[in-house]
């Protein structure tokens, strides 16, 4: 992998999500078949999906499918495209650790690679951490609209 810290700024420019809910703070390293994030956000208490004053280990699997649209955002950048709209359309295997990740001090990682991309969408399998400790793992899919318009 190539080590490229690319900050928020850049980041909110990949995903579709603006404002907290992009919810990757940086990119630490990538390749054209892998991306390593990290964020801080989960203990804030203006989180958007903090529920009841808790942010629950549910929310990993957004983290996990942002992860894949930093990625696809960052591929498509690199071969002069742009970014692709898509949805959501498949969270499988979603295994979590933890109940609650609010509490966890320091940064969260993860590790997302591509199983399969292509025009109609993508497969990614993810892997969310904290302090080498694993909080979450999953697969996600998303649909890409082939008309280019938004899904």
């Amino acid at each position: 992998m190539t080590a490229a810290t690319i900050a928020r700024e850049e980041v909110l420019t990949l995903v579709p999500h603006g404002g907290a809910m992009c919810l990757w703070d940086e990119v630490v390293e990538f390749d054209a078949q892998s991306i390593r994030l990290r964020a801080f956000n989960h203990r804030d208490v203006a989180h958007p999906l903090r529920h009841r004053d808790r942010l629950h280990a549910v929310h990993l699997g957004e983290y996990g499918a942002q992860a894949m649209a930093v990625h696809g955002g960052l591929l498509a950048r690199a071969a002069g495209e742009g970014v692709r709209p898509g949805m959501l359309v498949a969270l499988r295997d979603l295994v979590l650790q933890v109940d609650r990740i609010d509490d966890l001090p320091g940064a969260i990682d993860v590790h997302a690679q591509c199983l399969m991309a292509d025009a109609s969408g993508s497969q990614y399998r993810f892997l969310i951490t904290h302090d080498g400790a694993t909080l979450a793992s999953g697969r996600a899919a998303v649909l890409h609209s082939l008309s280019g318009e938004s899904a």
